[in-house]
């Protein structure tokens, strides 16, 4: 039987050895003739669909150290070569970073794909809304992809050996676009408007990121359009304290339209970071060997720059639960000569990510730097409120912008403000989500990256390259980005 594989060679990785997957017997080396046969066969491959969504920290990174939020940091420069690379705008095909966004989005595709492959084995009660669980999933790991690394090969409802793979084209991302949207079309109308289970997807989130996927195209119309609908539903709303968004005791409330949903009770290791059943990002976002109160040690990778800190106004609540001012704070505590932290040679801004960072009472079991039970806000109602106002303002309809704009103010207890230019919502972005993986995407989509990120190059850094080990072994056949 020949082993099928996922986009190419290299994506075969360490996947196997996780825990969680060992429920798939094995996952993705039998042919359809002897699996999917039972209903818990499809349940089963949609929780091994799922589980890659456990790697988005990575995305959390990039988006930030590569635009005018933070920098890399860590221990040294040699620590994470990749993301200093992407801190420093020289970042090429050879990048281990980028490689794991590559490929750890494939083998989601893959999974989702395998299910999908295999929808018309059986019928039984419930199968509709699972295949629409797989197409949302494919859909958000495309998009993924074509935000990272624009055209991309588009595998659809099938699994590929490597033979097949050399003669596989990168589509153009118009393509891949289509395949989102059609994948989320089909899949919002089946989705329950409110998850059974925590963490799986909604009716609202399909819609949500079909709304998110048109503002990257630009198609402002049919984003308002199904923004409207998220909005109408009256499903969410904001959290009223900004304070407790991010922590464990006040996820999935009103506002969470979309979360990726982490456990401390389990976790990989450093040498298989896919494995992790935690949230990396809190533990290696946290502070160089910390011995204080309220936070616990990590890693000082992703550090928010002192542009960031600047940026916000006088009194700005958001500024505070964005930016954790590491001096300020000791000053601030009744025994601040007890307090002791390190600063790593890869370097310091004085600031750290106070979204997702390691507190103490959310600690998952050693090694607690990887098992953070810290949720990632994929989609909150704010995101989609300012997009929304983004889509609206670009209709000529400010007024209805102006409103959504101002109700995220309001929450913060900001005087709201008139919206008379788009300068104003992507401000508001940037107070609002800030430390939440969006601001590179962000500056690239409007236009404004070269004017903000040092050493970004326009026809160049909108993307990030091919890996090249996946163009090698695709048999060359994939051009690389231009500029790369």
């Amino acid at each position: 039987m020949k082993k099928h594989l996922l986009i190419t060679g290299a994506l075969i990785i360490g996947l196997f050895s996780c825990k969680k997957f060992l429920t798939v017997d094995p996952p993705y080396t039998q042919d359809a003739e002897n699996y999917f046969k039972t209903p818990e066969d499809y349940e089963r491959a949609l929780i091994g669909a799922y589980d890659l969504l456990q790697t988005s920290f990575m995305s959390l990174w990039i988006g930030e150290i590569a635009s005018d939020n933070a920098i890399a940091g860590g221990e040294s420069a040699n620590d994470s070569q990749g993301l200093h690379q992407i801190d420093a705008m020289s970042h090429g095909g050879v990048n281990n970073d980028l490689r794991s966004v590559f490929r750890w989005n494939y083998v989601g595709i893959s999974r989702a794909n395998y299910i999908l492959e295999n929808k018309d084995n059986i019928n039984f009660l419930g199968k509709d809304h699972i295949l629409a669980e797989a197409k949302f999933l494919r859909a958000y790991y495309y998009f993924e992809l074509v935000k990272f690394f624009g055209d991309v090969p588009l595998v659809i409802d099938k699994r590929l050996g490597i033979e097949e793979v050399r003669t596989i084209d990168r589509a153009p991302k118009a393509e891949v676009y289509a395949q989102i949207e059609k994948d989320l079309k089909e899949a919002f109308p089946v989705l329950n408007p409110v998850a059974s289970q925590k963490g799986r997807a909604t009716r609202g989130a399909a819609l949500a990121l079909l709304g998110k996927a048109y503002v990257y195209q630009n198609k402002w119309a049919e984003a308002a359009q199904t923004f409207d609908e998220v909005i109408n539903s009256g499903l969410y709303s904001l959290h009223p304290t900004y304070a407790e968004l991010f922590d464990v005791a006040h996820e999935n409330n009103a506002e969470t339209v979309f979360d990726v949903q982490y456990t401390g009770l389990e976790g990989g290791s450093y040498g298989c970071l896919v494995c992790l059943e935690g949230n990396a990002a809190p533990g290696f976002q946290g502070i160089r060997q910390y011995n204080g109160p309220v936070y616990g040690d990590g890693n000082s990778y992703n550090l928010p720059t002192q542009d960031l800190y600047d940026f916000f106004p006088a009194g700005d609540p958001r500024r505070g639960v964005t930016v954790l001012d590491i001096e300020a704070f000791i000053a601030a505590q009744p025994n601040p000569g007890a307090i002791t932290y390190a600063i790593g040679a890869g370097g310091h801004t004085g600031f750290y990510n106070n979204k997702y960072i390691k507190r103490q009472g959310e600690i998952g079991l050693p090694d607690n730097d990887l098992t953070s039970p810290v949720n990632y806000r994929v989609i909150r109602y704010a995101d989609v409120l300012l997009m929304a106002a983004e889509a609206s303002y670009h209709l000529g309809n400010t007024g209805l912008a102006q409103t959504y704009v101002n109700q995220v103010r309001s929450r913060v207890s900001i005087p709201g403000m008139s919206v008379n230019s788009l300068e104003k919502i992507y401000n508001e972005r940037r107070f609002e989500l800030s430390g939440e993986g969006h601001r590179f995407f962000d500056l690239v989509r409007t236009g404004k990256a070269t004017l903000e990120i040092p050493g970004f190059i326009p026809g160049k850094h909108e993307v990030f390259p091919i890996p090249q080990v996946e163009i090698d072994l695709a048999g060359g056949r994939w051009p690389q980005n231009a500029g790369y």
